[in-house]
């Protein structure tokens, strides 16, 4: 019997884009939407990290 104690990693949440989701509950949607905001997040972060670079290799070689 699985408890507190246990040291079984949790199940992660998964998503794949496109999947059924008449099976989930709305718990279970409601997490993947969480999951999906934050990847969301975690990507615009990425464009900006990319997008500052980019601008600032342009201004040192526009110089």
């Amino acid at each position: 019997m699985a408890g507190e104690d246990d040291d079984r990693p949790l199940k992660r949440i998964a998503h794949e884009i496109g999947q059924d989701l008449s099976l989930l509950s709305v718990r279970e949607l409601e997490d993947r939407v969480a999951l999906l905001e934050a990847e969301i997040a975690r990507l615009r972060a990425a464009v900006a990290g990319k997008q500052a670079s980019r601008d600032a290799a342009d201004r040192f070689f526009k110089n």
